[in-house]
């Protein structure tokens, strides 16, 4: 079939990897080229085999030990010339969901929307058009005002003391690992959380939790 949608599925876990392709299966005009289980493998995948959308999990192994995908969908995004993003996830945080908006995500499906709207997201987002299915809409139009304007993506720096922070080190442990003072380190912290409208320690575990970083 002439001008198939060339998509790549990027999720580290092989259920959800195995219910896409089920999802996509009897659809002609979509057709999967590659799969990749974690970001390192993805980023290599980028580089040797071309596609339309990628669809990507931003939980699930990163680069360097890390356990988040959005540094390299950043990266990605940025090029001259790139695929479409769908992000697939469980994430519900407004902040963390306005910033992959903000780094040129077009489509971001909920995972317990994936079977009613994911094939929409692939078409919309290889037209060029923005897709968010209904849980995601429903998190965004739920969030403040004041929350919306003050949140943004996190710097590199603060991905990596957050997610060092979620693995169980303290301030000072990270400040050392770094070489950082432990009031930079703090400071870095506090503006993760805060960009990810995180309030208690609590919340900080659950988010962590839902992106599987722990």
């Amino acid at each position: 079939m002439a001008n198939k949608i060339q998509l790549v599925v990027a999720d580290d876990h092989d259920c959800i990897r195995a219910g896409v392709r089920h999802l996509l299966h009897t659809r002609p005009n979509l057709e999967i080229v590659g799969e990749a289980a974690d970001a390192d493998a993805l980023e290599k995948l980028l580089d040797t085999c071309a596609c339309d959308v990628v669809v990507s999990d931003i939980g699930m192994p990163g680069l360097d030990g890390s356990g988040n995908a959005v540094p390299l969908l950043r990266r990605v995004l940025r090029r001259k010339r790139h695929p479409r993003v769908v992000v697939l996830t469980m994430v519900n945080r407004a902040p963390m969901l306005m910033g992959l908006r903000r780094i040129g995500v077009t489509g971001i499906v909920d995972k317990r929307d994936a079977a009613a709207t994911l094939i929409d997201a692939i078409e919309a987002v290889a037209a060029g058009r923005i897709h968010l299915s209904q849980q995601v809409r429903a998190v965004l139009e739920a969030a403040q005002p004041d929350l919306q304007l003050d949140s943004g993506t996190l710097s590199a720096r603060e991905w990596e003391v957050f997610q060092l922070y979620a693995h169980g080190l303290s301030v000072h442990e990270i400040a050392r690992r770094l070489r950082r003072s432990g009031k930079t380190i703090s400071t870095q912290k506090r503006s993760a959380m805060r960009k990810l409208g995180l309030e208690t320690e609590g919340d900080l575990v659950n988010y962590a939790s839902q992106i599987g970083l722990i």
